[in-house]
């Protein structure tokens, strides 16, 4: 159905199972998030993006299952399983009986003032949570599952270039014309000259089925370290070099202005798991993941649903990633 009319509907305190209390929407690109006081409900965009495909309710419910499976390895206590939305006699809720209209992920809600990116803006993280940090993903990844075909060069051009290729229209926007030709030389001319090096990491098993979205604002430290919101919906990108996992957090703890913690977690982890080869890549997948940060932002822009204010916003965050990718591309 309309998404705006499933929106409208869901805004209603009547749609939940249980008093809901104040209703907060919140979208990104690819799917609408309502948070009550105990709970979220995340429903996915009826889209196809090229690198996503949501576009038909089979595809989303299974995707709504697949995102709860793979968050419950990190976080198995706040993804409580997939909820059907029907509509009965033009009303429509979460559960119920009636015509299956939608499916929703639903989670306990996590507390806010205890994420990692919160917590980072009142200077609230120490060195011991970011050794809590650098455990927990070091124990993920030894007991993650190993996968073949996805570590080698022509999987890491196929995503570089594809980033490539869809930030073009957002150039002289988001990202200048020479910090665009800088990120792709160097990003071109750092996979052919370290080939060897990452095609010795996929033999030795360092490439597996990770999270792939690693980054400040899902990490939540409610009893221990809950990680949340991996990337269910294309195993191209959760299918990685650990080394990149590990990049992912410490490029984002850099753009918070925080690089003491982030070379603390890159210690902590390179100590823990004995990988000292990710020194060698940590600038480049740092430069890939700062720009797919500054993509992620600009396709906000073009999105009919996000407010203004919001895109003048996702404008700039843009800009900070890109210029962020450039720093370490000059590196």
């Amino acid at each position: 159905m309309e998404l705006s009319r499933l929106v409208q509907a869901l805004s209603d305190p009547q749609a939940y199972p249980e008093p809901p209390g104040q209703i907060q929407m919140v979208q990104t690109q690819m799917s609408v998030v309502f948070l009550t006081e105990e709970y979220v409900y995340k429903l996915k965009k009826p889209v196809d993006l090229g690198y996503l495909d949501y576009s038909t309710l089979e595809r989303r419910r299974f995707f709504c299952q697949r995102e709860v499976e793979l968050n419950r390895r990190l976080c198995p206590d706040a993804y409580l399983g997939v909820v059907l939305i029907t509509r009965k006699d033009d009303r429509i809720v979460f559960g119920g009986e009636g015509e299956p209209v939608e499916y929703a992920v639903k989670m306990r809600r996590l507390p806010q003032e205890k994420m990692m990116d919160v917590l980072l803006a009142r200077n609230g993280v120490s060195l011991e949570m970011i050794a809590r940090v650098a455990d927990r993903v070091s124990d993920f990844h030894a007991r993650a599952k190993v996968v073949s075909g996805f570590g080698d060069v022509d999987t890491l051009t196929t995503n570089t270039e594809e980033n490539f290729s869809q930030t073009e229209p957002y150039i002289g926007r988001a990202i200048s014309t020479q910090q665009y030709e800088r990120i792709a030389g160097f990003t071109r001319l750092f996979i052919r000259d370290m080939a060897e090096l990452f095609h010795g990491r996929a033999e030795q098993g360092r490439v597996k089925d990770c999270h792939g979205d690693l980054h400040t604002a899902h990490i939540c430290f409610l009893d221990g370290v809950c990680i949340y919101d991996c990337i269910e919906f294309n195993d191209r990108f959760r299918y990685c070099d650990v080394a990149a996992e590990v990049s992912f957090l410490a490029m984002d703890l850099d753009y918070h202005g925080r690089q003491d913690l982030s070379g603390a977690f890159v210690d902590a982890y390179v100590e823990k798991s004995g990988d000292r080869d990710i020194l060698q890549l940590l600038d480049y997948y740092k430069c890939y993941f700062a720009y797919v940060r500054g993509k992620v932002a600009c396709f906000r822009l073009d999105d009919p649903l996000v407010p203004e204010d919001e895109k003048a916003e996702a404008l700039a965050t843009a800009r900070d990633y890109f210029r962020l990718a450039d720093s370490y591309a000059g590196r």
